[in-house]
């Protein structure tokens, strides 16, 4: 995207011609050695470099670090859903906040060395007056997924067939219409999934990575870029599938192996930040815990393909679905805040079953292994966060013979009727929710009770019937 077309408005006192910005002392840079400034500035301050990655601190991003340092361009390679494509898009925020062009260039020419045909005749015709627009950094990333119908006219550039119909020639540099790389020249270009983009193609890129120019059909036209290269690829697809031909392997300076979030903590604090929780529902953080559990249970289960791994946006869209389940309840209920509770875990194993590769011997049992997986997490969850609280108070209401019937369309004032004073309440809500900072409030008192429920059931200390919607806790 040019700079006249950017969705930013570039400071007034910027310089607006080529002698107004040889005057302010402008300085050219590379955008290879504006990443290099910016990251070791960024280091040296103890600032944030890659805002909103996690689980990568001490294995990833020093790699990451080490290839841009280095001025190389780079595969990320990993299995589905490991946060390539995000990683890569921060990688445009160590660019210069504002850089200039030649304005109206659509390949983003520096005023001080354009390389297009049209910039080259401006700048002779208009010498120190040639305008100057300015690009904002966001607008200096471009990116293409790599499907097998993308064509050397996509990512390089073709005939323009418009420009030959308006009466010039067929060899005029003007009548090319530039791909999408030299579209984003000055900035960082991302080519995602590059092993489905077919050889043939592949070849196109090999002058972009090593000898920084590229060739259009038969055109007398070498243009110099000044890009940088990311690609993204599935270990997959990179040896089966497709593959990413030996000679472009080569021009990469550095390839980079991604993994899933290695601790708990990270699985969490990822689902936590990425989830787009419908407006009114409340999930709360042992639940946030178990989905987190549940996708590292099937993550590693001998039942599902660890070839093709179990996407971050697995447990997303589970707490997403957890949230909406609460929702449902709130609105068929009349409940103002709903809050989550163990009766809203069923509902992601179908709606997240179709997210995971089973092995072949598993056909049929999918859903029977992802609710046994979802049990273990609810068990783990609770041995972490309950495993020695006093539930002697719910413990006693049982040994009474009391029963206490819940569900998805039971609301928390029921639910918290059925069970009556509970002593002991408000330390299982501190222990279940620490900085929710929310207190008794019957959502989250019904949450925690539920949860208790569930796992003394789970350890063998209840039973359980469900019937449709409705399941009875008794001794």
């Amino acid at each position: 995207m040019s700079a006249a077309t950017s969705g930013h408005t570039a400071p007034a006192d910027l310089p607006a011609t080529l002698g107004a910005l040889r005057a302010s002392g402008h300085v050219r840079r590379t955008v290879k050695q504006e990443v290099r400034d910016t990251l070791l500035r960024r280091m040296r301050a103890g600032e944030p470099r890659f805002p909103g990655i996690v689980g990568f601190d001490d294995t990833v991003l020093p790699r990451v670090e080490r290839a841009l340092l280095a001025g190389h361009d780079l595969v990320l390679l990993g299995e589905r859903g490991q946060g390539k494509t995000r990683l890569i898009r921060t990688v445009s925020g160590l660019l210069d906040e504002w850089t200039p062009v030649v304005d109206g260039c659509p390949i983003n020419d520096h005023p001080y060395d354009p390389v297009c045909t049209r910039c080259r005749a401006l700048a002779a015709e208009h010498g120190d007056q040639l305008p100057v627009s300015w690009w904002h950094r966001e607008e200096r990333y471009g990116e293409k997924l790599a499907t097998p119908d993308t064509g050397v006219g996509d990512l390089i550039g073709d005939i323009d067939p418009v420009k030959l119909a308006e009466g010039r020639s067929l060899g005029d540099p003007e009548t090319v219409h530039y791909g999408l790389v030299p579209r984003t020249n000055r900035g960082v270009f991302c080519l995602n999934e590059l092993p489905d983009l077919a050889a043939r193609i592949q070849v196109a890129l090999l002058n972009v990575l090593e000898e920084r120019d590229i060739q259009i059909r038969g055109y007398a036209l070498r243009l110099p870029l000044d890009v940088l290269l990311v690609a993204s690829a599935n270990p997959e697809d990179y040896t089966n599938r497709g593959r990413i031909i030996t000679p472009l392997k080569d021009r990469f300076g550095a390839e980079v192996r991604t993994h899933y979030p290695p601790d708990l903590s990270d699985e969490i604090d990822l689902v936590r930040q990425e989830a787009d929780l419908p407006s009114g529902a409340v999930v709360p953080l042992h639940l946030v815990e178990t989905v987190a559990r549940f996708t590292r249970l099937v993550r590693d289960s001998p039942s599902v393909d660890d070839r093709s791994g179990v996407s971050a946006r697995f447990a997303i869209a589970g707490i997403e679905t957890v949230a909406a389940s609460a929702l449902r309840r709130g609105a068929l209920t009349g409940e103002d805040t709903p809050v989550a509770r163990v009766c809203d875990l069923p509902s992601i194993v179908e709606t997240l079953q179709g997210k995971v590769e089973f092995e072949v011997g598993e056909e049929g049992r999918e859903t029977e292994v992802l609710a046994h997986l979802l049990r273990r997490a609810t068990a783990d969850t609770f041995r972490a966060t309950l495993g020695g609280a006093d539930l002697t108070g719910l413990t006693d209401l049982f040994a009474e013979g009391g029963t206490v019937e819940t569900g998805e369309l039971v609301s928390a004032a029921d639910l918290l009727r059925g069970v009556g004073p509970l002593p002991g309440l408000a330390d299982l809500i501190a222990r279940l929710s620490p900085d929710e900072g929310t207190g008794e409030t019957p959502g989250f008192a019904a949450s925690a009770v539920e949860f208790a429920l569930e796992g003394l059931y789970l350890n063998r200390r209840l039973s359980k019937d469900t019937v449709r919607d409705r399941t009875v806790y008794r001794t």
